[in-house]
């Protein structure tokens, strides 16, 4: 019997599944750990030997807990987080902490633009956005306070290429890894070149092209295992690693979605809604179509910086007694927050949250808002605004990606932690007034990445006949059209303006405040 190994590496936890080539999970190890230290406010910090060791302890768990399934592994690769980067030696060693992509210090500007430049980015808006992505670009924090440490950095590496490393020897990555502040060129997919004109991001991330691995296309073999790390892992020396990509576009081809008449959505620590395209579409102008799993297309996508990470802001600051309660039971607290959107109604009794709790690149001086509060409103009335909120943004970014690709967006795919809740899932159906459905395996992201594996050895022929076989949906939940009309005229009538109506205040704010940078 053939297996198939998908390590996955997220920001608290790092999952090594055993697929079969029919898509079913056969055995998985989870090793959590915290997901950043913090030496000072705003930064957020990893030791990278944290991820490496969580991949050998989670392999060899695997190893001596189903002895058959692995030792018959044909493949391994590796999808990860986005935008934690790591500079390390020749070696390998790291040379610092890893930044994770929390972090939230900020560099001196480095971009100069002559006048005419200049004048171009102030006529198209980005001045704003130009000004603060390269200031996030932690590149260019290290270049400026650890000069040292980037004189002695001999590749500077996303998760998954510092992974790609130690299984191989091989400096090596996947195209659909190369998602953040680095000198990609995502029209092109591949390193930037400073000279050409509006390849921003050569210009805003200077980093030398002798310090960036080599990129591969997804579902191409990075290397093969070698002796030191069969030793570490118990993978087999000679074992192909093959290349993946990013754990968004791997969940977007975990839920098969192969085209731009089905959007996935994921609902995890940050909401996204993409489809996939052949052409390179841009949903927020002049923001980055990114990199596709499936090789030369593209995922347009519409991001919620913090999304259902308000799920757990509301945690903390609302649901104590939730908390205790379940912790008391003995079952996820979420069990219990999902009561709370059955003692609600739809449209939250006129309460409407507007859910940018950190501002995102196209909008950098956007803040929360929730509005409509009266005397009738309690927690569960918060809690179920909050989550119509995040599905309103998500909604407005499906209207974007199909303005863009000039494509009708039919059916929705999600994912991701609170994808589990039929209650979220049902909420979604309504406000999008389309099917929803959910895959089933709640391991969406590393099921992408072992379609991949099937594909790059040879199981099967394409990628298309790999997800025809391995992504299997179940769970269809459909509109309520007695909630659908209530959340359209919400939708209209209040969301859809409320950012032009509050951003002058928000600005007045940042002004006034310094808050948000």
């Amino acid at each position: 019997m053939k297996t198939i190994l998908s390590i996955d590496c997220g920001t608290q936890s790092l999952r090594a599944t055993l697929f079969s080539p029919e898509g079913e999970m056969l055995a998985i190890q989870q090793i959590m750990f915290e997901p950043y230290e913090s030496r000072q406010p705003g930064w957020a910090e990893q030791d990278p030997e944290v991820y490496w060791q969580a991949l050998t302890d989670a392999c060899n768990k695997l190893k001596i807990e189903n002895p058959v399934y692995f030792e018959n592994i044909v493949g391994v690769g590796a999808t990860t987080m986005r935008d934690s980067l790591v500079n390390i030696d020749e070696q390998g060693n790291a040379l610092r902490p890893l930044m994770v992509w929390l972090d939230q210090r900020k560099a001196a500007p480095v971009y100069k633009p002559g006048i005419i430049m200049k004048l171009i980015i102030w006529v198209i808006g980005m001045t704003d956005s130009i000004r603060k992505a390269q200031r996030d670009g932690k590149c260019n924090w290290i270049r400026q306070n650890q000069p040292e440490i980037w004189k002695n950095t001999h590749k500077f590496l996303q998760v998954s290429g510092l992974l790609n490393f130690r299984l191989t020897g091989t400096f090596r990555d996947s195209v659909a890894s190369q998602i953040g502040h680095v000198p990609f060129d995502y029209k092109r997919q591949k390193w930037g070149n400073p000279k050409r004109p509006f390849v921003f991001s050569a210009k805003l991330y200077p980093i030398e092209k002798d310090k960036l691995p080599e990129l591969v296309n997804p579902g191409e073999i990075i290397g093969q295992i070698t002796a030191w790390a069969s030793e570490k892992t118990g993978l087999p020396a000679g074992l192909p690693v093959i290349a993946c990509g990013s754990d968004k576009g791997c969940e977007t081809l975990g839920m098969g979605v192969l085209n731009s008449e089905i959007a996935s959505l994921s609902f995890g620590t940050t909401a996204t809604i993409q489809t996939t395209s052949k052409k390179y579409r841009e949903p927020i102008r002049y923001m980055p179509s990114y990199p596709a799993v499936y090789p030369g297309y593209f995922n347009p996508e519409v991001e919620i910086f913090r999304g259902f990470w308000m799920i757990s802001w509301f945690k903390n600051e609302f649901a104590h007694s939730e908390v205790l309660l379940a912790r008391k039971l003995g079952i996820p607290v979420e069990q219990l927050l999902n009561k709370l959107l059955h003692q609600s109604p739809p449209g939250a009794m006129g309460l409407v949250v507007q859910p940018y709790w950190s501002p995102g690149l196209a909008k950098p001086e956007a803040k929360g808002a929730m509005i409509g509060f009266g005397d009738v409103h309690k927690k569960e009335h918060v809690y179920r605004a909050v989550i119509e909120g995040l599905v309103y943004a998500l909604k407005e970014g499906k209207e974007r990606i199909e303005k863009v690709s000039h494509t009708k967006i039919h059916q929705l795919a999600v994912s991701g932690g609170a994808s589990q809740s039929d209650e979220i899932c049902q909420i979604t159906a309504d406000i999008f007034n389309l099917p929803v459905v959910r895959g089933n395996t709640t391991e969406t992201s590393s099921l992408g990445a072992a379609v991949l594996i099937a594909f790059g050895t040879g199981i099967y022929p394409t990628i298309d006949e790999a997800v025809k076989n391995m992504v299997h949906l179940q769970n269809e939940f459909h509109p309520d059209e007695k909630h659908v009309h209530l959340y359209e005229q919400l939708y209209r009538k209040v969301y859809k303006k409320l950012y032009k109506k509050l951003e002058t205040f928000y600005h007045e704010i940042r002004d006034i405040t310094g808050y948000p940078e």
